[in-house]
C-alpha cells in the first residue's frame, strides 16, 4: 500500500490560496456543514477560527498576503453575533481600513472580501468561495498584478 502525504492527495494546481477568518459560534458551523454535506469548494481554502469577526486585526490580514495567500475572506457573523450588536459595522470598518492599507502597500483591495455566513449558510459559503477563487484567478498572483 502506498501512503501519500496530504499535499499529494489533492492537486490544487494554480488555484488561488484563500484564507478565511470564520467565527467559532456562527460561521464555523456553516462552513463545517458544507463539508459534512459533501459540498465542494476549492481545496486551497484555509480557515482560521476567531471569537468574533470584529476582533480581526488589519495586521493579520496583511500578514496573510505577506505569507503567500492570494485572497482573504472574512466570514462575518452579521446580525447573529452573540457578542456585539454592532459586529457587522465594526467588521466593515476593519475591512475598509485594511483595504486602505492594502492600497498603500500596492495590494489590490479586491483581494479582501467580507460576507455574513450564518450557521446554516453552507451553500452560500461554497458560492462565495468559488466566485472569490474565480475572481482571484482572473487577477493572477498578487506580485504580477498589484
Amino acid at each position: 500500500m502506498t501512503m501519500l502525504a496530504i499535499d499529494d492527495t489533492v492537486d490544487v494546481g494554480l488555484q488561488p490560496k484563500i484564507l478565511v477568518f470564520s467565527t467559532a459560534t456562527i460561521s464555523d458551523i456553516g462552513i463545517d456543514l458544507a463539508g459534512s454535506t459533501h459540498l465542494h469548494y476549492p481545496p486551497s481554502v484555509v480557515t482560521i477560527s476567531v471569537a468574533c469577526s470584529s476582533g480581526i486585526r488589519p495586521e493579520w490580514i496583511l500578514h496573510a498576503f505577506e505569507s503567500g495567500f492570494d485572497g482573504v475572506f472574512v466570514a462575518a457573523d452579521g446580525s447573529d453575533c452573540p457578542l456585539l450588536a454592532d459586529c457587522t459595522d465594526r467588521t466593515g470598518r476593519i475591512v475598509a481600513k485594511t483595504q486602505d492599507l492594502m492600497r498603500d502597500r500596492g495590494i489590490l483591495p479586491e483581494r479582501l472580501k467580507m460576507a455574513a455566513i450564518c450557521s446554516v449558510c453552507s451553500e452560500p459559503f461554497v458560492r462565495h468561495m468559488q466566485q472569490f477563487s474565480d475572481a482571484l484567478a482572473a487577477l493572477g498572483p498578487p506580485s504580477e498584478t498589484d
